[in-house]
């Protein structure tokens, strides 16, 4: 069977677009090119925007291996739909609230250094006061919106370099932990048996090998990938057990204040301060995204619509136990591979995510994952993140007034995460504050950026 050259015209017009088409975010492809495309953008985020939630469900007490594993299924699901309903307002926009770019938002790591401390052995019952202070952070997060393009100045790349690094080594022990068997499990035989680290070593051999070697949405999905090749080694060494799937609902829908109200002033303050790093690295993925898709600068109305729909979203979603969300980087970096600006593509992404999120068994599906195969997943993605702080440091100049500020915020917040019983005189609200590790030294950074004069200013100043 022979094809005429017009009708391979025809096909191959189907598959491509123009150079103006893929630049424009308006431009709505064809609906057989959009829905894969949505769901590559999903496949890059899913497991990195479930993960903040089993993290602080597990240091809560409630995580893998609880008897009752329906809270943990309730953040997952929370954290797929509203990681859909706030992707939505990015792509089509409400009044002010959204950008109108192809945005994909999910649940925000840059929190999880407030979050664990607070909620740490505290069972549901921490929920409370770890739920009120992302009221109070959405909110925050909300009111920065008309500010935010005047306010970037306090967060150039040497220290939002630093806030990524921090984040990223602050959690880079979860990994490990997980694929020696989790926190219940240390004091056990069965902490860092070989089983465990078979099951993890599959996650990163699968994982890298479709990463490095596959193409187009194998390789985008190589995370993905490597947790279904954990999970089958799991299930041959009869590690899994599926009866939460069996006994979860085939429908949820968002529970208003689950977790209660409990004001906690390290928890607001800890929130709020944690909303101003995150405003600012969503100014940075949306001008990312304008730079990479539409070869322009973000403009500002559409910096301060991006940031109004990130804080409203946390503000809302916490109102129903939702963790805080932001922008997320691994999606910008595919509009950059792929160069389509499309906001329709996303739009069908964040479609998808919003039924899942209203099916309960997709989130009790995930409660089966072995605390072992997930840890294979974290230490990609968490050292991922610290790789990410490499890349936005590559940017800055290193002068030894740079070198200086950089070495002693890392020091300083690095250290009190290490040697939290370092502060154990000090109050409760600074010792919650101060043992993250992240804010002081978040905030040492910008002080002595804004305050310590750059070398040609100390010239200007001799002559």
């Amino acid at each position: 069977m022979t094809v005429s050259p017009g009708a391979n015209r025809t096909q191959t017009r189907l598959f491509e677009m123009s150079a103006a088409q893929k630049r424009d975010p308006d431009y709505f492809p064809p609906l057989h090119i959009a829905a894969p495309l949505g769901l590559q953008h999903v496949l890059a985020m899913f497991i990195g925007n479930i993960t903040p939630a089993i993290i602080v469900a597990g240091a809560a007490g409630f995580g893998y291996g609880s008897e009752d594993p329906s809270e943990l299924i309730y953040l997952i699901q929370m954290a797929m739909l509203f990681a859909g309903i706030t992707t939505l307002f990015q792509t089509i926009g409400v009044g002010p609230i959204g950008a109108r770019l192809p945005i994909v938002q999910g649940t925000s790591f840059a929190f999880l250094p407030i979050m664990v401390p607070i909620v740490a052995g505290t069972g549901v019952s921490g929920m409370s006061a770890l739920i009120t202070g992302a009221i109070f952070g959405g909110l925050f997060h909300a009111l920065l919106a008309p500010f935010i393009g005047r306010i970037r100045f306090a967060m150039p790349p040497l220290v939002t370099g630093l806030v990524v690094a921090l984040i990223g080594l602050s959690l880079i022990k979860v990994g490990i932990q997980y694929a020696a068997g989790g926190v219940p499990a240390k004091g056990t035989a069965d902490y860092g048996a070989w089983k465990g680290w078979v099951l993890a070593g599959s996650v990163l051999i699968t994982t890298l090998g479709f990463r490095f070697f596959a193409k187009g949405l194998l390789a985008t999905a190589s995370i993905l990938i490597g947790l279904l090749a954990g999970y089958v080694v799991a299930i041959s060494f009869g590690g899994v057990d599926l009866s939460a799937v069996g006994e979860a609902r085939w429908l949820i829908l968002p529970d208003p204040f689950r977790y209660g109200v409990e004001f906690s002033a390290p928890a607001i303050i800890g929130f709020c301060l944690m909303s101003f790093v995150t405003a600012i690295e969503t100014v940075g993925d949306v001008s990312g995204i304008t730079e990479a898709g539409a070869q322009r600068e973000a403009t500002d109305k559409e910096l301060s619509r991006a940031t109004l729909a990130d804080g409203l979203r946390s503000l809302t979603g916490a109102l129903f136990g939702a963790l805080p969300n932001t922008s997320f980087s691994q999606n910008v970096g595919l509009i950059a591979m792929t160069g389509i600006m499309s906001r329709h593509i996303v739009t069908c992404g964040a479609i998808f995510l919003l039924a899942c999120g209203l099916v309960p068994k997709i989130g009790a599906f995930v409660t089966t994952i072995p605390i072992q195969v997930l840890g294979g997943v974290v230490i990609i993605m968490f050292g991922m993140v610290v790789s990410s702080a490499l890349a936005i440091l590559s940017k800055v100049e290193w002068s030894q007034r740079n070198m200086m500020i950089f070495g002693v915020s890392l020091s300083l917040g690095f250290g009190l995460l290490l040697e939290p019983e370092a502060l154990q005189h000090l109050p409760e609200m600074p010792r919650v504050l101060l043992s993250s590790g992240l804010l002081p030294g978040t905030f040492l950074a910008i002080v002595l950026n804004l305050l310590v004069p750059h070398p040609e200013e100390e010239g200007a100043e001799t002559t």
